[in-house]
């Protein structure tokens, strides 16, 4: 069948010719058909997309222009396109904002690594001046959360000596750190 004869079959569907589509049908399914398996791959999916690509045609059987491409190849785009359309129906939807992984390491960097070793080294070098039960208590304190009341329990010491245990330790090492 001629260009001019399949533009003409288009051109009476859009008038809403269902004899015409009928032959627009019978001229074109089987290539239409060969270019939607080629794309899927497979035989009901190619099923499918074909009938949704004449429904299509029917529908847009008005926007088909003489001139501006050729019959068959707007045929043959209209195909491709429901093809690539239900490839990418079938590709699992993107997750929601909240559902998605985290992607970034939560692990310090590189750098950010470098400088918690020598802050680190720091802080030790700086409790090992404190005498070994104020720089326990520190440490039991602010790195292990326990109370002065603990503290002073576990040192067996009055409250208010555990507090200015750690509020004079806690000057030395600030002393200490900022040498």
């Amino acid at each position: 069948m001629s260009q001019d004869e399949l533009s003409g079959l288009i051109a009476r569907t859009a008038l809403g010719d269902r004899v015409a589509f009928s032959s627009l049908y019978s001229q074109t399914s089987a290539k239409l058909f060969g270019v939607a398996l080629r794309i899927l791959k497979d035989r009901a999916q190619a099923e499918d997309a074909l009938q949704e690509v004449y429904v299509r045609i029917w529908r847009r059987a008005g926007s088909f222009r003489v001139g501006q491409a050729s019959a068959m190849a707007w045929l043959v785009t209209i195909a491709r396109n429901q093809a690539i359309d239900l490839i990418r129906a079938r590709q699992p939807a993107t997750l929601e904002y909240d559902e998605a992984p985290e992607v970034a390491d939560a692990a310090p960097d590189p750098e950010a690594r470098a400088v918690l070793s020598g802050e680190s080294r720091r802080i030790d070098t700086c409790l090992s001046e404190l005498d070994a039960d104020r720089a326990t208590a520190v440490v039991a304190a602010y790195v292990e959360g326990l109370s002065y009341q603990e503290l002073a329990e576990q040192h067996a010491v009055p409250l208010n000596t555990m507090r200015t245990w750690l509020r004079r330790s806690l000057i030395k090492l600030r002393e200490c750190m900022s040498r």
